[in-house]
């Protein structure tokens, strides 16, 4: 069957949770050599966190690419890119002329390991789908502390959705803008009202009936799970959204779990909305104090961005805090990178601020702090002219038990705000995975390039076996990653058959790691100004002095980019 009959359409539209299980499952059942689908963790929900691998014999480790999306509940367009991402890995296995890509790139893709993880928070990508209600991440609180008043979010109406609830107020931060009847827009001194407060749609807990909290959006939600990583991970009160301790939740847990276990993982993309940028590490220092070589693999990375998607690039420390030197902690993508060694960034899919006819700030996050009234009313006329009116539906009058007389409606970001709506997901799907399988092709490769054999005096035999690396990336990944402690030189064991090793203890051999031939961009490389470049410092040799006649296998590698073996009969 091909792949187009196989799809259920995440390319144009939004899967649920079962939607999204079929799929993945549609494809192991009808490439069973080609991917495998496992669970990494189960919700409290009962719902599974998969994980999908695609590959040409998917058991067989050797260097691989991570991707991941919707770790954030209302950021599902991260799912329909990684689908994406992985039915194209698959495509160049079982369709390779539906691939649009060039020749030597296709065919190196080949030999790389896909692990996709399309839906990090399957709960709360369901709530949001079916509800509308803002999350952040997951829709549970387990603290014991609950004793403040809060607002806990749920449909008050009987719509099926939890939107958001206006009240007028003469104290109203808010006024309906004359440009689009019923869209709210920040208070100016010239307004003349009438002003209104916005509330999220649902209920107060512990109200006392006079005063009213203000909303917080992890009230009745306290967990981020991109905050809930082990690196540099940091309580509650100095960085929302952490939860109690690292790894507290299961979903975060159960990607830790299987990063540690898998050191191949040389890339490492993780897709979020909304934006349209690519932000890149470091997260916690500037630009001068990061590794130089590293940068310039990103640089790579940012040219493919650029050239594919429009998108630019930034460092999440020069370009993404939201507070002056206060970095995010417990983020996926910093783990990623400072960690696990993989070449990892974020892409903020959906460029709403385009759309809204912004022009680029000093700094990119200034984008979220800057958007103006103009700029939202130009984004209501373009909801109502291209996107079907889905993010400014009109307000209903309704009689909330505890606030009396307000309107209900208002406001539904999931498809147009949060997410690019359907008839526009395909081409973000296209143009980010055209990007990522380039990235993925930076992934070494290890093989065994020569073997020679010397007949020497007394029945000995001498064989030299050449191993050498073929990627782009060197076979401990980026740079600043040999310094991690999992990150093993490669090595190479003989084992005789029928023969004899003349010296038992040159069995076992260290190679060290092995030089790419890609160092990035911007590097002087292509200066004319001396000759030469690195020298063989790609390639290793083992030698073993063999007595008799028999086989010898030769194995050569290391956890980080898997194993080769040849035999050699002497």
């Amino acid at each position: 069957m091909a792949l187009a009959d196989l799809s259920l359409g995440f390319r144009d539209s939004y899967l649920d949770y079962a939607q999204l299980t079929a799929q993945l499952h549609a494809w192991q059942r009808e490439y069973p050599a080609h991917v495998r689908v496992t669970s990494l963790a189960k919700t409290p929900e009962g719902r599974d966190v998969w994980l999908v691998t695609v590959g040409n014999d998917p058991d067989r480790i050797r260097p691989a690419v991570w991707v991941d999306g919707n770790v954030h509940a209302a950021e599902l367009a991260g799912s329909s890119v990684a689908l994406a991402i992985a039915e194209d890995a698959l495509a160049l296995h079982v369709e390779p002329d539906s691939v649009d890509l060039p020749p030597a790139i296709a065919q190196r893709l080949r030999d790389v390991l896909f692990y996709v993880v399309p839906r990090i928070s399957p709960d709360g990508a369901e709530c949001v789908l079916t509800t509308g209600r803002s999350l952040r991440s997951v829709p549970r609180d387990e603290r014991v502390e609950r004793g403040m008043p809060r607002w806990v979010l749920h449909d008050v109406d009987g719509d099926g959705l939890a939107l958001s609830m206006r009240v007028e107020d003469p104290g109203g931060e808010l006024v309906e803008s004359k440009e689009f009847p019923g869209l709210l827009v920040e208070r100016t001194l010239e307004d003349e009202g009438p002003f209104y407060k916005v509330y999220p749609e649902g209920h107060i807990e512990h109200f006392d009936g006079k005063n009213i909290p203000s909303p917080f959006f992890l009230h009745d939600n306290p967990i981020d799970l991109n905050r809930n990583f082990p690196w540099s991970w940091a309580p509650a009160h100095e960085q929302v959204g952490a939860g109690p301790h690292p790894l507290s939740e299961p979903e975060a847990r159960g990607i830790v779990e299987f990063a540690a276990k898998h050191p191949e993982i040389v890339c490492w993309c993780a897709f979020h909305t909304f934006g349209g940028v690519l932000i890149r590490p470091p997260g916690h220092q500037p630009d001068n104090k990061m590794n130089q070589e590293d940068l310039a693999l990103f640089r790579q990375v940012e040219a493919w961005m650029t050239e594919h998607t429009g998108y630019p690039t930034v460092s999440g420390y020069d370009e993404f805090l939201y507070e002056p030197d206060k970095p995010l902690r417990g983020d996926v993508s910093e783990y990623a990178y400072n960690q696990r060694g993989a070449l990892a960034y974020v892409i903020e899919l959906w460029d709403l601020f385009k759309r809204a006819g912004m022009e680029r700030p000093k700094k990119f996050v200034e984008y979220y702090e800057r958007f103006s009234r103009e700029h939202l009313v130009q984004l209501a006329w373009w909801d109502k002219d291209q996107n079907g009116g889905r993010c400014f539906p009109p307000w209903r009058p309704f009689v909330h038990p505890q606030l009396g007389a307000v309107e209900v409606g208002g406001l539904d970001p999931r498809f147009g705000i949060w997410n690019p709506p359907p008839p526009e997901l395909s081409a973000v799907c296209d143009s980010q995975a055209r990007v990522f399988l380039r990235v993925a092709a930076l992934a070494p490769r290890v093989r065994i390039a020569r073997v020679d054999k010397t007949t020497l005096d007394g029945g000995l035999t001498r064989i030299d076996v050449k191993v050498e690396n073929e990627g782009y990336l060197a076979t401990y990944g980026v740079p600043s990653a040999k310094a991690l402690d999992f990150n093993e030189p490669l090595y190479a064991t003989a084992k005789a058959q029928g023969c004899q090793l003349v010296d038992a203890g040159a069995a076992h051999q260290k190679l060290g790691h092995l030089d790419g031939w890609g160092h990035g961009l911007h590097t002087g490389a292509n200066l004319p100004a001396y000759p030469g470049t690195r020298g063989s410092t790609n390639a290793a040799w083992a030698s073993y002095l063999v007595k008799g006649r028999g086989v010898l296998e030769v194995t050569a590698g290391c956890a980080r980019t898997g194993f080769v073996s040849t035999r050699v009969e002497v």
